[in-house]
């Protein structure tokens, strides 16, 4: 019986060879060598001495489904807080605190989206920003433990109750201090709540001082179920360790989603785990989906950045992450022999503990997966013959499927590229892979690989320079208004009951208080729109203030900055006020004044704002009469249009119209 497997894995030894002895310098195809004698590091995956920490996947920050492209195992969403959290704000589902609405924002529809595709995904919530009724007047969540422990439970019980979302982990504050005793408030409201099964994480920021709080302290021990870090560089700590909980990365990544960046992937992936002990890694971001031009452009998995065009890209990184996901499932094990390669480079192995076995190689050199953060020592990496010895449980296994990835050169660049299978059965369950820089093998019992297909995406296409939108949706999918992207305050459609005419449908910047902040939001409120490369433009927008007095609102175009930089964005601001001025700046800030003067503006009427900006000149008019005109505007030369407001406060907008040139 074992003639036919014995003479097929002859075969395609053959058939490997002759593809490396007729081809110049390293295989069109990486060579495979079953139980050949060469010089080279031998390494061992053995089970008999039991097995290393249970696997929990890889995931990203907002799944994937199994066995097509990344098939991730864990989706990390934002707990919408109000404010800026690196490349804009993110709605709260609850603005003030009598306020309750499970519909705002994305995330629902992402993981629901995730759930269709994988029904086992993981589902983690974190908050970056809370919203600022929270703090009682302070920026700081831990003013009143209860109140904010209730604000996150009532998150994972609207997951439930309005969308069938089972939430998996909770997390304390990202990137921020972390109180002890909210932890232990959180936990105990859970499982008052019947919300025993929720984990916690802590605290998504360094090592420590959680993991020295935790071995000081039992019930805070006992309450936190896993430790996370962010960019560990794959290495941990000693008091890490000695709590004995799982230890995640539970935010890595963050780099140009080039083949740099699916090196810098490749290699966390493995090291993680052989330096670290990490058990999950999460990748930022999920999806590039957000202007280019902001913080961390296209450092996500793969890229969809023109909604107005459909097109996306499906990047390295995806096939890099399924070199693992796709033959992998929480729930499996780490083999105790993991390691090093002699040469440079990592391999891990894990088993389902049924006979299966996955085993992951990567020959990531510095200069191909340097990430954007840490600091990366140098090391080198080599061509090297690399022999593994199967032992234990895993010496029957007969064949393995094999996939390859090679990144760098397009010439030589393959990506998760099954190969021929390795027949095992006469070779003393031994094989030899060559390696040469930058590659990652996997090699499996699993069958179910698969690169996936997908029609070609629409063409790339340049932000529409003729854009206009009413807001006349009656029952809007989403709350947000397409291709507006919120930079501080929070910016939805809006049913204006008092008005039943031209303005019953509007936009409204909803928060009249400033949330707990994450980042350095503005002073203002601000939603950026259109093409970066915008220089030329037109701006109109009818606008409506609902604040006496104080209130402001504006537009603006060739705005230069958002995200966590948006509190200095230039470009060219058109203010007017409640209290009948105008004000022309050259910032958002409002430090550069170009003009000012009296205008009749009151609150509670509508008024037609229009900006135009030509060259070095810029002009303003209010109700198709000029305001200002031909005011000389150096810098910036280009950038995004933008509605805003001067404070935190009720505005509403509406027929919004731009017309752009380069």
């Amino acid at each position: 019986m074992a003639e036919r497997p014995l003479q097929a894995s002859r075969q395609r030894r053959g058939k490997a060879m002759t593809a490396a002895a007729g081809s110049a310098g390293h295989a069109a195809v990486p060579l495979l060598l079953c139980a050949l004698l060469v010089p080279g590091g031998a390494y061992v995956l053995d089970d008999s001495d039991g097995l290393g920490r249970e696997f929990d996947g890889v995931g990203a920050v907002s799944g994937g489904g199994p066995n097509f492209g990344a098939s991730l195992h864990i989706l990390k969403v934002e707990i919408g807080g109000d404010g800026q959290t690196t490349d804009g704000t993110e709605p709260s589902h609850m603005h003030y605190a009598l306020d309750e609405n499970f519909f705002r924002g994305y995330e629902w529809w992402l993981m629901k989206e995730a759930k269709k595709r994988n029904p086992n995904i993981i589902l983690m919530g974190l908050p970056w920003s809370f919203p600022g009724w929270i703090g009682k007047g302070f920026n700081w969540p831990y003013v009143n433990l209860q109140l904010t422990a209730y604000y996150i439970m009532t998150w994972i019980v609207g997951a439930k109750h309005y969308h069938d979302l089972d939430i998996d982990y909770i997390g304390i504050w990202n990137e921020r201090s972390f109180d002890i005793n909210y932890i232990k408030v959180l936990r105990r409201m859970l499982n008052y709540q019947g919300l025993d099964r929720v984990k916690i994480i802590a605290s998504d920021n360094l090592w420590e001082p959680i993991s020295a709080s935790m071995l000081l302290d039992s019930e805070l021990l006992k309450v936190i179920d896993v430790i996370g870090a962010h960019y560990p560089g794959t290495h941990t700590v000693k008091d890490a360790k000695l709590t004995k909980k799982k230890l995640w990365s539970s935010e890595d990544f963050s780099t140009l989603n080039s083949d740099v960046g699916a090196g810098c992937l490749g290699r966390i992936l493995n090291q993680n785990y052989v330096n670290g002990y990490m058990t999950a890694t999460i990748a930022w971001n999920l999806v590039a989906s957000y202007y280019e031009q902001l913080p961390y452009g296209r450092c996500g998995l793969m890229t969809a950045q023109e909604p107005w065009s459909g097109h996306y890209v499906v990047e390295s990184p995806i096939w890099v992450s399924a070199h693992t996901t796709q033959f992998t499932q929480p729930g499996w094990y780490y083999l105790k022999t993991v390691g090093h390669l002699e040469k440079g480079g990592s391999y891990v192995a894990l088993t389902d503990g049924l006979g299966n076995l996955t085993i992951i190689v990567e020959t990531m050199s510095h200069k191909q997966s340097a990430c954007i953060r840490p600091f990366l020592p140098y090391f080198n990496v080599s061509r090297q013959f690399a022999t593994f010895v199967l032992k234990g449980s895993f010496s029957e296994i007969p064949e393995l499927q094999v996939w390859y990835t090679k990144l760098g050169k397009p010439s030589e660049r393959y990506l998760f590229k099954q190969l021929d299978s390795l027949w095992l059965l006469d070779s003393s369950s031994t094989f030899t892979l060559e390696l040469q820089e930058d590659e990652i093998f996997t090699l499996t019992t699993l069958t179910v690989g698969s690169k996936g297909s997908y029609p070609l995406p629409p063409k790339s296409e340049p932000f529409p320079q003729i854009y206009e939108d009413d807001f006349d949706v009656d029952y809007p999918f989403f709350s947000e208004a397409p291709n507006f992207a919120d930079q501080t305050g929070v910016f939805e459609y809006f049913t204006n009951i008092e008005d039943p005419g031209e303005h019953r449908f509007t936009l409204r910047q909803v928060l009249n208080q400033r949330p707990i902040t994450w980042a350095a939001d503005a002073y203002n409120t601000v939603s950026i729109i259109g093409d970066y490369k915008w220089s030329n433009l037109t701006v109109r927008c009818d606008v409506y203030i609902e604040t006496p007095e104080k209130g402001g609102v504006f537009i603006a175009g060739r705005v230069n900055k958002g995200g966590i930089l948006i509190r200095s964005a230039r470009g060219i601001f058109f203010w007017i006020f409640a209290n009948g001025t105008y004000r022309v700046t050259g910032d958002l800030a409002g430090w550069v004044i170009y003009a000012l003067g009296r205008v009749d503006v009151t609150a509670k009427k509508w008024y037609t704002l229009t900006l135009i900006i030509k060259g070095r000149l810029s002009s303003g008019m209010l109700n198709g009469k000029t305001v200002w005109k031909n005011i000389s505007v150096s810098f910036p030369k280009n950038g995004w249009a933008a509605i805003g407001t001067h404070s935190f406060e009720f505005a509403q907008f509406d027929n919004f119209h731009v017309e752009a040139t380069r």
